[in-house]
């Protein structure tokens, strides 16, 4: 078991889904936590995020939830996209290893979040508390004290997860939130129908005759429940098309002359915006406090999920000694960088859903033009490329390794090969005292050496042969792991170095940059 907390407990602002897993993974590592949320009690209304990506799918099974969401979510494989009514392509995707769970299931954010919150009221650690709103936020070397209403509350370390609306308190802490705001808006509709034929396949569609000009996103959801989100122009009025009838016969235009129910419906607008800083001493951002992206390849809870296990493990590391404080600033390398990269993805579809000029609209109609016959033109049509993990490779925590170069992003739905940076395969194992689990389940109860070789741990770090515990060989392969390799891994489950041969000096060196020490003695790990 892990040493008591020394401090006080951390902060968590926001209780949806990125507040609500960064606290449970808080309490996975032994560290107590305070949820506040502004809101009087929790609101169920609509689907909101819906695409729940597999590895974010792993980080909640590490707090008990994973299994059962994917469970009741809606599992599909395949993505089809369309130019009209001719389909220009589809794709699976790939799973090294072997995966426990789908690439994707479908549940809404509201479902998810009752999940989460029976894991929180079943957790010592957490302390969910309703109707806090946070006016006040100051911090000195040792703790954060946050002001709401005539309450004073004090912690060790905050995390701000409070969501796309969180203008005065990135105001409170002096971070500037860049970026561009889309004129066009979209319109989600949540029905309920019979659609055979449509309920495990994302479809994409672009310049329908049902909505000439502009796009169309279906998603299949449980309890025969259909997303279907429309781009409409800008000035769009949602009432008075409701009011019209218009928007009765926008749904038939789709599903036909079925009885349907609406169960939800919402117009929202597009943001493409970072924070310029996501650390701010001991105060962290998170999820769409620090990063708005547009929904297109659903990466923005799947990423604010990243975010949070980023931040819960380094804070408890920081926090007992086990790293040093430095170590939060890898927060914000980390974590920027994919912000960043989830921008540059998602602008690029924008770009090409809605061409910001006469020139890209008359290219983009050229390209859809030839992906009907040509298979190489399909490569640029830009349906959205779904989420995935970020990729480490370039932070200061990785130790490279020449021999297995970063090949840059993948095709989509494929992922990069296992190195150092680079999210650890799954697979069954068989770990000595645990029995049957998962690769990334032991490794993400601490640092792990994954070892072709006898290794003595230095510090407690964990050591387990791959012989010992891959019987099948399932995880050495989806390694690629070679004779006289030790394979770093981090407490959220990437791969921090890959050493061949290497001597203690040259271990305990790996650890340490893993842990933002980046020279000196290691620093002592736990499996907590």
């Amino acid at each position: 078991m892990a040493e008591p907390w020394p401090l006080e407990p951390v902060l968590v602002l926001g209780a949806g889904p990125v507040g609500q897993t960064t606290a449970l993974l808080l309490a996975r590592h032994g560290v107590p936590s305070i949820v506040l949320d502004r809101r009087p009690a929790r609101d169920l209304a609509g689907s909101k995020a819906i695409c729940q990506q597999r590895d974010v799918l792993d980080i909640w099974e590490a707090v008990g939830a994973g299994r059962r969401i994917a469970d009741e979510g809606v599992t599909w494989t395949t993505a089809r996209t369309f130019h009209g009514e001719t389909e220009l392509f589809s794709y699976t995707f790939a799973e090294p290893g072997t995966p426990e769970f789908p690439p994707f299931v479908n549940l809404s954010q509201s479902r998810t979040e009752e999940i989460l919150d029976e894991r929180i009221a079943a957790e010592p650690l957490v302390d969910l508390r309703w109707g806090h709103e946070v006016t006040g936020i100051d911090q000195d070397t040792t703790g954060v004290t946050v002001t709401a209403g005539d309450r004073s509350l004090r912690g060790s370390y905050l995390v701000v997860c409070t969501g796309a609306r969180s203008d005065e308190l990135r105001r409170l802490l002096g971070v500037r939130f860049d970026g561009e705001s889309f004129d066009d808006r979209f319109l989600i509709c949540d029905i309920r129908a019979d659609l055979p034929g449509w309920a495990t396949e994302r479809r994409f569609y672009f310049d329908p005759a049902w909505n000439p000009g502009r796009q169309v996103l279906i998603h299949p959801c449980p309890g025969s429940t259909y997303r279907i989100d429309w781009q409409v122009p800008a000035g769009y009025d949602l009432d008075a098309e409701v009011a019209s009838g218009a928007l009765d016969a926008r749904i038939r235009r789709i599903i036909g002359d079925r009885e349907y129910e609406i169960v939800w419906k919402s117009v929202y607008r597009f943001h493409s915006r970072v924070a310029d800083r996501m650390r701010c001493g001991r105060v962290l951002l998170a999820g769409d406090a620090a990063h708005l992206v547009s929904p297109f390849g659903a990466r923005g809870l799947n990423s604010g999920v990243g975010d949070a296990e980023n931040a819960a493990w380094k804070i408890a590391y920081a926090g007992r000694g086990w790293a040093p404080e430095e170590l939060l600033e890898s927060y914000h390398d980390e974590r920027h960088a994919a912000a960043r990269e989830n921008i540059a993805v998602t602008t690029a579809t924008m770009d090409f859903l809605v061409p910001p000029d006469k020139a890209r609209a008359r290219q983009r109609s050229a390209v859809l033009a030839r992906a009907a016959v040509d298979p190489e033109a399909r490569a640029a049509v830009d349906s959205g490329r779904l989420a995935e993990p970020f990729w480490y490779v370039d932070s200061p925590l990785t130790t490279p390794d020449p021999a297995r170069p970063f090949g840059g992003r993948p095709p989509r739905g494929e992922v990069p090969p296992a190195g150092p940076g680079v999210l650890l395969p799954d697979a069954p194992v068989v770990v000595p005292g645990i029995g049957p689990t998962r690769a990334r389940a032991i490794a993400r109860d601490g640092f792990l050496l994954l070892s072709t070789i006898e290794v003595v741990a230095p510090g407690r770090a964990r050591v387990l042969r791959l012989a010992e515990i891959d019987p099948d060989g399932a995880l050495t392969t989806a390694l690629g792991a070679k004779p006289g390799e030790v394979w770093v891994v981090r407490p959220d489950a990437h791969v921090a170095a890959v050493l061949t041969e290497p001597s203690p000096a040259e271990i305990e060196a790996a650890l340490a940059r893993a842990a933002g020490r980046y020279s000196g003695p290691v620093f002592r790990t736990e499996a907590v």
